[in-house]
């Protein structure tokens, strides 16, 4: 196994454990990469100035440079670091935290009867109603971001990515015209226009990043949820009596089975960490489930608890990049859950064959159905 492969594997997590009895960073000589496992280096990686987001003389994927997607894609502050980082982000970031999804979830659940198509069009409906799309776009919205989501994996096809320039253009029409004046996008239009940097193609950008971003690691989250009560029928039984337990039990889910396995950081200048020389030019593959699992950040870290106390997470990443809606990912995943345990109590309490959708970092079940509605549906909006 590598790396890599693990983000996929049925039960990646005793290799993860041999990995970080090496406390230093390993270099991978087939991947060509160092590997942080433990989350004393996970952390060290993620904050440390040198270690960028994206490499230097690639800011773009070239597979995407100059196309509708990789103008996006070059806008995003996930995928910046300095000034094109901490701009929109301290514009968005605030909003996120005004956020009360409860007004918006009746408007946003839409069909529960096909398991994957709802982790994936769920979280996503939730955030385009709170910036003001109107109920009848958001499946629309929902299969176009998940069209320009592909163009942020090198798995993506030649016809993948072209569905993700048209997703990308027809994305930023949506958010170009006059939407809803609903309480975060005006929030972050108040803080936008009071601020010094004007850049209103780079904010449409980030208002789609916020969908991108939603798209894939709530999926994730969600599904591994489910997996979580399908294999544990007592723990399924518990939420049911009481479903306030949802918000633990998807917090926990995080930290046990991440949605996102890894990250990769890209080294820009020549640096030191732990007691590894790392040259310019080199990457840094970041195990966070890894991170997760390390008993010196989580005791008795192999063990499943709603009731654990602090409980440290690096699923949304750490450091100055640490994913700004974490709390909302959290609750959207709990109202989803919640909402399941009210619409469809006996999918969850039935049969849950899965594989996993292909990727390098994401951990995303895609879960088997007998249904050619569901299946059709599901390879439409999924493939």
């Amino acid at each position: 196994m590598t790396p890599l492969e693990a983000a996929t594997h049925q039960d990646p997590y005793d290799y993860y454990a041999r990995l970080r009895r090496h406390d230093e960073l390993l270099f991978d000589e087939g991947l060509g990469l160092w590997i942080a496992s433990t989350a004393r280096r996970v952390e060290a990686v993620l904050a440390h100035p040198d270690c960028r987001v994206r490499p230097l003389h690639e800011p773009v994927p070239s597979s995407i440079a100059g196309s509708a997607a990789g103008r996006v894609f070059a806008a995003l502050m996930r995928m910046n670091d300095g000034a094109g980082h901490r701009c929109p982000r301290a514009i968005i970031e605030p909003a996120l935290a005004t956020v009360n999804i409860a007004d918006v979830v009746a408007q946003a659940i839409g069909p529960v009867d096909n398991l994957n198509l709802f982790m994936f069009t769920f979280p996503v409906s939730v955030i385009a109603s709170l910036l003001g799309v109107p109920r009848e776009h958001l499946q629309e919205v929902a299969g176009l971001t998940r069209d320009f989501v592909a163009c942020l994996s090198p798995l993506s096809s030649d016809a993948r990515l072209r569905d993700a320039n048209a997703g990308a253009s027809r994305l930023r029409e949506v958010f170009s015209a006059v939407l809803e004046d609903t309480t975060l996008r005006a929030h972050i239009r108040r803080r936008y226009e009071a601020s010094e940097w004007q850049d209103p193609e780079a904010l449409i950008a980030n208002l789609i990043g916020l969908l991108s971003q939603t798209c894939e690691a709530s999926a994730g989250l969600i599904g591994n949820t489910l997996v979580a009560l399908h294999r544990r029928p007592g723990l399924l039984e518990e939420i049911q009596r009481t479903p306030t337990l949802a918000g633990a039990l998807v917090e926990e889910v995080a930290r046990y089975d991440s949605p996102v396995q890894n990250t990769r950081r890209f080294v820009a200048r020549r640096c030191t960490i732990g007691d590894r020389i790392l040259e310019a030019g080199d990457t840094v593959l970041v195990l966070l489930a890894s991170a997760n699992r390390d008993p010196a950040a989580n005791p008795a870290p192999d063990s499943f608890l709603l009731e654990r106390t602090q409980r440290r997470l690096f699923s949304f990443g750490a450091g100055h990049h640490q994913c700004p809606g974490q709390h909302l990912a959290l609750n959207i995943a709990a109202h989803a859950i919640r909402a399941l345990l009210s619409l469809q109590p006996a999918t969850l309490a039935g049969s849950l064959a899965f594989s996993y959708w292909p990727s390098l970092n994401g951990r995303i079940p895609c879960f088997q159905t007998s249904s050619k509605t569901a299946v059709s549906q599901t390879r439409e909006f999924c493939a």
